[in-house]
This record gives C-alpha cells, structure tokens and sequence, in this order.
C-alpha cells in the first residue's frame, strides 16, 4: 500500500496547473528553464537514489517488481540504457514470479524502451513475442498504443515514402483498438483520438480537441510537453508559423522541467526559427536537441539533428563574417576621421607660422616713416586679431583632438577585449553606437561657439552685406549654418576652397555653388564681396 501512495505523492509533484491566462513564453524562458535544467535533473536523480536503495534492500519479489516499475517509469523518457536495463529486469523477477500478466507488462515496457531508442528492428521482434489476449483492458490499451506509435515512428523516420502510408494505416488501426477500451473522458483518450485524426488527415478534428485539452487544468508537464508539439503540427502545415513557435516553446520548457530527454520539441524549434531566420536561438535550441538526444540515447533523433546542425551553422558562420565586414567598414570611417583631424592641425600649425611671420615683418617696420606707421599700425590690428585668433583655435584644436584620441583609445581597448572574449553581438551593439554624424555636429558646433566668441557681431555684420529680406536667417537653436561658416572660414583666412571643403566635408563643386549664390544675393559687387567680409571687426 505505501508504494501506491508513494507513486500517487510522485505524480502529483510533476503535476502543472495550465491555463489560457498564463502570459506567452518566449525564447528567453526557454534559456531562464535551462539554466535551471540540473536542478530538475537533480532532483530527478534524488527520487531515482531513493528508489534504487528501496530496491536493493526489498527481497520480496512483488516489492521489487513494483519499486522496478517506478525506477522504469523515472528512466523511460530520461536515458535509455537505464530504462532497458530496469525493464530487462522487471521481465526477470516476472519470470521469477512466474505471473503471466507481469511477464507481458515487462515485455511491454521493453517494447516502449526500443521504440523510444529507435531501435525498430529490435522492437519488432520485441512486439512479436507479445500477446494481447488475456490483458486487462489498461495493458491492451497500452499495447495498442506502443504498436500505433511503433507504426507510426516507422513512417516518420523511415524516409520511405512507398511503405509510409502502410505504416501510418497500421498504426491508425491500433490506436483505433486503443480508443475503444479507453476510458472516454481521460487525457490518453483524448490525446489519442486527436492524434489518429492528424494521421488521418482530419486536422480541423484534431485541432478542436487539441485545444480544448490546453485547456485542462490540472495536466502534468509532460503532458503539456506533449500536446503543444503535437498541437503545433497543425499550426506547421496551416502555415501559422508563430502560432506554433509558441507551443514549441511551451513544450521544450515543460520538457526541461519534467527532465525528459526523449523528445523532439528543441528539435522542432530549432528548424522552424531557422526557417524563420532567427539563427541565433535555432543554434541554441540545436545545441538542446543535441544534448538531449545525446543524454537519452536516441538514435533516430541524432540522425535527424545531423541534418540540420550543419545548415545553422553555416549560417551562423555567415552572419558572423557579415558583422566582421560592418566592423572593418567602421574601422575605415573611424581612420578617415583621424586623417580629418590630422588634416586640421596641418591647417592651423601653418597659420600659426604665417603668424609668426607678419609678426617679424611688423617689427622690422618700426622706425620707418608716418606712412608705414600707419600699415605698422594697421598690422598690429590684425596681428592682435590673429593673435585671437591662435590663441583660441589652437587651444579648441588641441583639446578636440584630446577627446577625439581618448575616444579612440577606450573604443579600442573595449574592442580588443570584446574580440578576446568573442561576445560578437556586443562588438556589432558597441560599433552601431558610433555615431559619426554627431560627431561631426559637435565639430561644428564648438567651431562656431569659438569663432562668435572672436567675432560676436559677425552674423550682423554679414547679413549688413543683404537687403533684409536676402539675409541668413538662422533656425532656433543654431549658432552658424553652412553658408555662414564658409564666410567665417574665409574671415579666419582660409581662402582655399578645397581647404575649405575639407574641413566641412563637402566637395570643392559644393563649396563655390554655395559661394556663389550667396554672393549673387548681396547688393555688393561679387568681386569685393570676400573682401567687405574680412573688415568684419573682431573684439
């Protein structure tokens, strides 16, 4: 009597309450469920320990028959080599028992073994040595089914499509016998029936049932596992994608929780997301399948992992060149801009040195008459301007190209130890964030602080060049635009369109289009109109 209570405590653990209310799964519960997949597999091994030390310290032989029925049961959909070896056994101490009914049992759950192992010429012989007559309806029900799915199997992994349909009739009419002693109302009964009306081409039937068996409360977790990947079938060939991921889904997280390894759901998902594109989590989901199979023993399932692992794969290895692509075309822009750089020092070291020498011009000057007084005079104003100039541009120059390096460095190092650590995903996150267009904003941005800190009534001054209704206006929040900071480059005194084109990044065709169109505004003569900009006065 303990024993029964014992099984009846252990049914009710791997029981699930399942509702339509529950939220949908999605691939991240999946990945949370195998992060817990050897606490379940460990608390699996628990009952099993228990099991084995009530074993060998029973020595009635009905007590050890019994305990080796449980053992069987915990091992059937968990690893094979176990599951045999405990059903070789159960037949042994039957034989012992000389009880024809434990003999058939015995031999029935040798049967369920080989199937499920994929060892079908194995399992046909086992299935001859079987009798149904003289069973109870509960072991000529479970007969019936291990023949259907004996049959069915067959079809599904025998890649055989002149003997298919003669397996898939054989196994409709075992699950027909099946379904006739059955008790009506159960969840092998309504599991069944759905299940020969998909084999029999009946999806709208088995669709109905199916769903209304999601619906019961109180199914175990293998259960669930069960009716979602059999459900999903349907939502495959109804072409409904998604409608079947998630069921998938459901499964291979029931699956991981009731630690059975004798399944095909990871599989299922892994070539629908495949199909899909989602290559990402089809290699995880391959990774599982694998695992499993692997775990059990299952050779079928192998054989139909090999199939696909090599197409993930390869395209895994493809999105992987992809990203490695997208980096160096990163790197490229992120080495033109350091050449940009370069480029504007070059610039401002050279006015620096012209500087220097009107500086020495100026000096030399001195002691000449009242006329060159005057351009000494003159001179020194535009030294002093220059002098501004330098001052605050060379400093601006030399702190950006600080920031700019500091940037380049610690996007470097970031690069290098990701690439070490080969987190390909957070290489492509960390290049997209590159945002060059910024970059170049804030450029501009401290360029035109700088210059309206030299020459704060510029924008006034210029458009004083306009009839007021041919002058710049600026948009809110705008310090200069483009037709300004051509003009301002100018009063700088860079005159050289293709200097100026670099630093803005436009072509040198762009840079006089511009040009000249403002200047054709102007009411001043297109010859004198760079001239009137450089008398703009700075403080």
């Amino acid at each position: 009597m303990r024993y029964i209570l014992f099984l009846v405590i252990l049914l009710l653990a791997n029981c699930h309450s399942y509702s339509q209310a529950d939220r949908r799964l999605t691939i991240p519960d999946i990945n949370a469920a195998i992060a817990k997949a050897a606490g379940y597999d460990q608390q699996k091994q628990i009952t099993i320990d228990n099991l084995k030390r009530t074993l060998s310290a029973g020595n009635n032989l009905i007590t050890r028959f019994n305990t080796c029925l449980l053992l069987y049961e915990e091992y059937k959909a968990f690893k094979y080599d176990s599951a045999y070896a405990y059903a070789t056994k159960l037949h042994d101490i039957a034989l012992q028992l000389k009880d024809p009914a434990r003999i058939e049992q015995a031999k029935l759950k040798l049967g369920f073994t080989l199937v499920s192992a994929g060892l079908f010429k194995e399992a046909a012989d086992s299935l001859s040595r079987i009798s149904a007559q003289g069973m109870v309806d509960s072991m000529k029900t479970e007969y019936y089914l291990l023949a259907g799915r004996f049959y069915y199997d067959l079809a599904d992994f025998g890649n055989d499509s002149y003997h298919k349909p003669g397996y898939v009739e054989k196994g409709n009419r075992y699950l027909d016998s099946a379904l006739q002693i059955s008790p009506k109302g159960s969840f092998q009964h309504a599991y069944f029936s759905g299940l020969k009306d998909i084999r029999s081409g009946n999806k709208e039937s088995a669709l109905v049932t199916y769903k209304k068996l999601m619906l019961w409360p109180h199914l175990s977790q293998h259960e669930i596992a069960l009716t979602a990947s059999t459900l999903c079938d349907i939502y495959i060939q109804n072409q409904q994608n998604q409608e079947a991921i998630e069921l998938l889904i459901q499964a291979v997280i029931a699956d991981i929780r009731s630690s059975t390894k004798e399944t095909s759901a990871a599989f299922n998902l892994a070539n629908l997301l495949y199909k899909e594109g989602d290559v990402k989590n089809a290699s995880a989901c391959i990774e599982l399948a694998i695992s499993d199979a692997t775990f059990y023993g299952a050779r079928q399932r192998k054989v139909r992992v090999s199939d696909i692992l090599p197409l993930i794969e390869s395209e895994k290895l493809s999105l992987v060149e992809n990203q490695k692509k997208t980096l160096i075309a990163y790197a490229a822009v992120v080495t033109l801009l350091l050449i940009g750089v370069v480029l504007l020092i070059i610039i401002v070291t050279r006015q620096v040195n012209k500087l220097k020498a009107a500086k020495k011009i100026i000096t030399e000057a001195h002691l000449r008459d009242q006329e060159i007084n005057y351009r000494l005079s003159e001179a020194n104003n535009k030294l002093s301007e220059a002098n501004k100039i330098k001052e605050e541009y060379i400093g601006y120059f030399f702190n950006v190209n600080s920031e700019f390096f500091d940037k380049i460095e610690r996007f470097k190092k970031s690069l290098e130890q990701k690439i070490n650590d080969r987190k390909l995903d957070e290489i492509k996150f960390l290049v997209n964030n590159i945002n060059l267009r910024a970059e170049k904003e804030y450029l501009l941005q401290n360029f035109d602080r700088i210059f309206l800190k030299l020459f704060p009534n510029f924008v006034a001054e210029f458009n004083a060049l306009f009839a007021p209704e041919n002058g710049i206006e600026l948009k809110d929040g705008e310090l200069l635009n483009t037709d300004l900071r051509i003009f301002a480059l100018i009063r700088m005194g860079i005159h050289d369109n293709e200097k100026i084109a670099r630093i803005l990044q436009y072509s040198v065709h762009t840079i006089n289009n511009y040009k000249t169109k403002i200047k054709n505004r102007s009411f001043v003569v297109n010859e004198d109109f760079e001239k009137k900009v450089m008398e703009i006065k700075a403080i």
